[in-house]
C-alpha cells in the first residue's frame, strides 16, 4: 500500500546565517519585516554570493511552471584556488506540511570532503526563480545567426498573464505597448515581441532595459503563491523613474501572491520607498555585518574619514535635532557631525563595527538611543553579543568596548519620546513663552490621542505647514524649556562635557 504523501506549502524563508562562504562570515540577514527585500553594499561586499545561495536551498517543482534545480556547485564550482571546503551556512523557514505547521526550521548547508551536504533530495520543495546578471545581455548579443532572420510566425500572446505583462510593462516603460507577441523561425528560434506606435519589433531590437524589465515581470507574474523571487542588480539598465514603477508593481503582485522577492542593488534612491525592507551589507576585517535601512553616510563613515572632531550617531531626524540642541547650548555645534543610522538594531551593529575596526579616532563617537528600548546595559550587552561573537576573554572585552560607545536619552519607562515630549511640552508653563510658542502649546494641547505616539510631532508639523527641519526645531526649543530638559539630556551632557578637553587641544 502506498501512502501519498501531501507535498509542503506556504513556505517562508525567515533568515539565514552564515557562518563562512566566500567572503561573508557570521552574518545574520532577516526576510521576515516585507515581501520585498534589498540587499545593498559596495562591489564585493558579497551580495550576489547571498542570492546565489539562497536560489540553491529548495527543491524545484514542476507546476505551475517547472523550475531549475540549481545546486551550490553550479553558483560556487571548486577551483584550484579554491574547493569551498568549511563553507556553511544555515537557513531558517517556516511551512505548511499538512495540517501542522512548521516553524523556524533549520537547514545545514555545508561542504565537506568532496560534495555539499545535506543531499539535494531533502530539501524542500518550492517554487524559485533566480533572475541573474545575464538577463541583461541584449538577445542581438546572443544571436549566433549572421544572415536574415525570418519569422515564419508571429503568435499574439492573449493569454492573461501575458496581457498583465504588456500593461504592467508598458507602465514602468510609460509606453503604451498594443501588441506583446511571440515570433517563431523555421529552425524552431523563439523570440518575444512587440507593437507599439503602428512599429512592430522583436526582442533582437530592445534595449537590454526594456528586455530585462519584460523578462522580470514575466517572472513574477508567473508565481504561484508563496514563491520566491531573487533578482540581481534590479536597477542594472534602468532609469530612476523605471526603477520605482517596476518595484512599484512587483510589491502589489507579492502582497496578493504573498511571494518573497529578494534582489540586490546600488540604487540608493530607492531608501525612500517605505514598502521595502532594506538589508545593507558592510565587510570589516572580523565579520560581515547587515544593517537594516541605515543611510550611506553612516556606512561610508565607517571606512571613511572622520571630519569632526565629535561625532554622533542617532536613530532619526527627531534625535538629531535634540542632540543638535545639546551641543547647541554647550558652545559645540561648529565641532560636531551628527548621522542617522536608522532601525535600534543597527545602533549594536555600528558600535561592534567601530570597534572591530579599531580606529582610535572613534573613541570621539557617541551611538545615541532614543531610550524607550534596550535601556538596560544586559539589554544592550545580549544584542551586541549576536554580533560580537566569541567566548575568549578578548571577545568580551571587544563587547565592553562596544557598550561604552552607546548611550540613550533619559525618558520614562514604557513612554514613547514623541507622546512623552508632547506630554512636557503641555506641561510647560506659559508665562515666559513668546507669542509664537504659546500658539505651538495651544496647538499641542488639542492633541489628545493620535492613534500612533509617533504622530504628535508629525501632526503639529503638518498643522503649521512648517518645513520639518524647521518644525522640529522649533518644538524641541520648546522641549527644552521643560523641568525635565534637564534629565533628558544628562547623559549626553556628560559625555560632551567629557570632550571639552579634547575641542580644547584641536584649537591651540
Amino acid at each position: 500500500m502506498i501512502i501519498a504523501t501531501m507535498a509542503k506549502s506556504e513556505q517562508i524563508l525567515k533568515r539565514i546565517y552564515f557562518e563562512q562562504l566566500k567572503g561573508l562570515r557570521n552574518l545574520e540577514i532577516d526576510f521576515t519585516e516585507k515581501p520585498l527585500v534589498a540587499i545593498m553594499g559596495p562591489n564585493g561586499a558579497g551580495k550576489s554570493t547571498i542570492l546565489h545561495a539562497i536560489a540553491c536551498v529548495y527543491n524545484p517543482v514542476d507546476t505551475p511552471y517547472k523550475t531549475i534545480n540549481h545546486k551550490l556547485s553550479y553558483f560556487f564550482t571548486p577551483t584550484s584556488h579554491s574547493t569551498w571546503l568549511g563553507s556553511s551556512f544555515r537557513i531558517y523557514q517556516s511551512f505548511r506540511d499538512g495540517p501542522s505547521i512548521k516553524d523556524d526550521y533549520e537547514t545545514h548547508f555545508r561542504k565537506q570532503k568532496h560534495r555539499w551536504y545535506p543531499r539535494y533530495d531533502s530539501r524542500i520543495e518550492r517554487y524559485v526563480s533566480f533572475i541573474g546578471i545575464k538577463t541583461c545581455v541584449p538577445r542581438i548579443e546572443k544571436e549566433t545567426q549572421l544572415g536574415r532572420i525570418r519569422f515564419n510566425t508571429t503568435t499574439p500572446l492573449t493569454d492573461i498573464i501575458s496581457q498583465q505583462v504588456r500593461d504592467i510593462a508598458g507602465y514602468v516603460m510609460n509606453r503604451n505597448y498594443d501588441e506583446y507577441n511571440e515570433h517563431k523561425t523555421s529552425n524552431n528560434k523563439h523570440y518575444m515581441g512587440v507593437k507599439t506606435a503602428g512599429i512592430n519589433y522583436s526582442s533582437l531590437s530592445m534595449g537590454a532595459g526594456e528586455q530585462r524589465i519584460f523578462y522580470v515581470i514575466s517572472e513574477v507574474l508567473k508565481a504561484p503563491n508563496h514563491g520566491l523571487i531573487l533578482i540581481d542588480e534590479i536597477d542594472l539598465l534602468l532609469h530612476q523613474d523605471a526603477l520605482f514603477r517596476l518595484l512599484e508593481k512587483i510589491y502589489e503582485r507579492a502582497l496578493q501572491k504573498k511571494l518573497q522577492i529578494i534582489f540586490t542593488t546600488h540604487a540608493h534612491s530607492i531608501l525612500e520607498l517605505d514598502f521595502i525592507a532594506f538589508r545593507h551589507i558592510h565587510q570589516t576585517s572580523d565579520n560581515t555585518l547587515c544593517f537594516s535601512k541605515t543611510t550611506p553616510d553612516t556606512l561610508y563613515r565607517l571606512t571613511g574619514k572622520q571630519t569632526s572632531p565629535i561625532e554622533f550617531f542617532v536613530e532619526d531626524d527627531l534625535a538629531s535635532t535634540i542632540i543638535r540642541k545639546i551641543c547647541s547650548e554647550n558652545k559645540m555645534s561648529k565641532y560636531v557631525s551628527i548621522k542617522e543610522y536608522g532601525s535600534i538594531e543597527n545602533s549594536f551593529t555600528l558600535a561592534s563595527a567601530i570597534v572591530i575596526q579599531g580606529d582610535n579616532n572613534k573613541d570621539n563617537m557617541l551611538i545615541v538611543l532614543d531610550g524607550d528600548r534596550y535601556t538596560d546595559d544586559n539589554e544592550k550587552k545580549t544584542r551586541i553579543k549576536k554580533v560580537l561573537t566569541g567566548n575568549l576573554p578578548i571577545d568580551d572585552e571587544k563587547r565592553e568596548r562596544a557598550l561604552s560607545k552607546i548611550s540613550q536619552l533619559i525618558i520614562p519607562k514604557n513612554k514613547s519620546p514623541e507622546s512623552y515630549f508632547h506630554e512636557l511640552i503641555c506641561a510647560i508653563n506659559t508665562g515666559d513663552l513668546t507669542d509664537e510658542e504659546k500658539e505651538i502649546h495651544s496647538a499641542a494641547k488639542e492633541i489628545i490621542y493620535t492613534g500612533n505616539s509617533h504622530d504628535f510631532f508629525d501632526l503639529l508639523i503638518e498643522r503649521f505647514d512648517w518645513d520639518r527641519k524647521v518644525g522640529l526645531y522649533k518644538l524641541v526649543n520648546l522641549l527644552s524649556r521643560s523641568n525635565e530638559w534637564t534629565s533628558i539630556k544628562s547623559n549626553i551632557q556628560t559625555w560632551i562635557e567629557e570632550k571639552k578637553d579634547l575641542i580644547s587641544e584641536n584649537e591651540k
